[in-house]
């Protein structure tokens, strides 16, 4: 099955920008987009609510401008994150504003929900649902979701446990659809694997926090720079979902990464524990290994791009138009 024409418009590299939580904002989500990736960002980021209409104003009115200039080379588009879980109390108004502005790709996650579903296609919009295992995304498409986020081990932030390869095969076995791989995505090596494995779409977050444009403070970039994977914990005593940490904010917190309790799922929070999950103690994935140096953004997706043709050509993959091959 082709991908959707969203999907394809407008990209370099086949690859969307995960919306990291606090992280991801305007400056970031413009840059991926005008760099040929799909940027992406949580609506929550937004704060108070009344400031998602502000940014989504400034973001398609940028990228309008742009399109305007450049148009052999439009810019990709770009995504909201949407919590659908019972404990987002801001997701009608969110909703609300992103059908004002016919947000294009809607990205949900914590759930799955027709009636959100069904709001996002009736403005135009699609759905993309990120899922840790093969029950979940059944689960998703059954309630009207286009399109899958396979979460795999090694991912940042609300991570599963499979390996992507056994994740995207048995997805693939039922479902032909626009499929997302993330995962310890760091690389344009990795990039090409996830569309061997199956993927459509790379899914990459942690290589993005350690950017010019993006809302982290220097020492969670520099940190990011200096791990690798070895470097990461996975945990649910945050936020009471499993996540993937760094170990050294962690410490940093006062407490013993390799001697962490188990949290009640049930009682799901994003904030009132004494250490804040993503403030005070930083997320990231396993392929931060790859990421070398703190970079404007159009940087990082030029060195993704170079790598990943580099890949194509060692393997003997001619190196057609994205659009026209890659995403075909």
């Amino acid at each position: 099955m082709a991908l959707p024409a969203v999907l394809r418009r407008g990209l370099s590299i086949p690859v969307v920008g995960s919306p990291l939580f606090i992280i991801s904002n305007p400056n970031l989500v413009i840059a991926q987009c005008k760099a040929g990736v799909v940027g992406s960002f949580p609506a929550l980021n937004a704060r108070p609510e009344h400031v998602l209409g502000e940014w989504l104003d400034r973001i398609t009115t940028e990228l309008a401008e742009y399109n305007a200039k450049h148009p052999d080379r439009p810019a990709a588009p770009f995504a909201v994150n949407q919590i659908v879980h019972k404990s987002n109390d801001r997701l009608q108004h969110d909703l609300g504003v992103c059908a004002e502005y016919k947000v294009p790709i809607v990205i949900t996650s914590l759930g799955a929900r027709a009636d959100v579903n069904q709001a996002i296609h009736g403005w135009g919009g699609i759905v993309l649902h990120d899922v840790i295992n093969n029950t979940f995304a059944k689960k998703a498409i059954e309630k009207g979701a286009d399109g899958l986020i396979a979460v795999a081990a090694g991912a940042g932030g609300h991570a599963g446990t499979l390996s992507p390869f056994a994740l995207i095969h048995e997805i693939r076995e039922w479902f032909d659809g626009p499929l997302l791989l993330s995962g310890a995505i760091g690389n344009g090596n990795a990039i090409l694997a996830a569309q061997a494995a199956g993927a459509d779409l790379a899914y990459v977050g942690s290589a993005f926090i350690a950017t010019d444009e993006a809302n982290a403070v220097d020492a969670y970039k520099q940190m990011i720079v200096e791990s690798g994977a070895a470097d990461i914990v996975y945990s649910n005593l945050f936020t009471g979902v499993h996540g993937n940490y760094l170990r050294s904010s962690i410490v940093a917190s006062g407490l013993d990464p390799d001697a962490l309790p188990q949290s009640d799922p049930s009682a799901m929070n994003f904030g009132s524990t004494r250490v804040k999950p993503w403030k005070d103690i930083w997320g990231a994935g396993q392929g931060i290994g790859a990421v070398k140096n703190v970079v404007p953004a159009a940087e990082l997706i030029a060195r993704l791009k170079r790598e990943y043709e580099a890949a194509r050509e060692r393997l003997g993959v001619a190196n057609e138009n994205v659009e026209a091959a890659a995403l075909a």
